[in-house]
């Protein structure tokens, strides 16, 4: 039997998840981190894990700046999908998913997020977030990131 504070989380835990996704697309940087706790990480695949609000600010909007340069485009979407998430305790969850990111040129890259998430007050916030592109399209603006790494 599910109990109504599990249902709960789920999907406060869901809204974080989308949240971050709307706030990184719009620029919304500020909003963004503050759905880390102030000691969270974000750890991209080929990059050193990003620790703290201030730093996960500077390394997002660094990536903001080179995808205008990179492409022109001044926007990116990141559409998440099979959401699953792992409560292991009231207060602590593990979730994982899958992104596609779409810019004005089409699809660039996919991949996932692995996250650790604690409660924080009413706010569902991430420990730790791990994003791994497993595919970039020929030409995309992340291929060519990972040209130049």
């Amino acid at each position: 039997m599910v109990e109504a504070w599990e249902l709960e989380a789920r999907e406060q835990i869901r809204e974080t998840i989308a949240a971050y996704a709307h706030r990184v697309d719009s620029g919304r940087l500020d909003d963004l981190v503050e759905l880390f706790a102030p000691e969270g990480v974000l750890e991209v695949e080929g990059e050193p894990p990003h620790r703290g609000r201030d730093a996960i600010r500077a390394f997002v909007a660094g990536t903001g700046r080179d995808l205008v340069a990179g492409t022109g485009a001044p926007r990116i979407r990141h559409h998440v999908s099979n959401v699953v998430i792992e409560l292991h305790e009231p207060d602590r969850a593990r979730a994982r998913c899958y992104f596609l990111a779409v810019t004005d040129g089409g699809v660039d890259h996919w991949g996932r997020y692995r996250d650790e998430l604690r409660r924080d007050g009413e706010a569902w916030r991430f420990v730790h977030r791990r994003v791994r592109t497993d595919g970039a399209v020929p030409g995309s603006w992340v291929a060519g990131r990972r040209r130049r790494d």
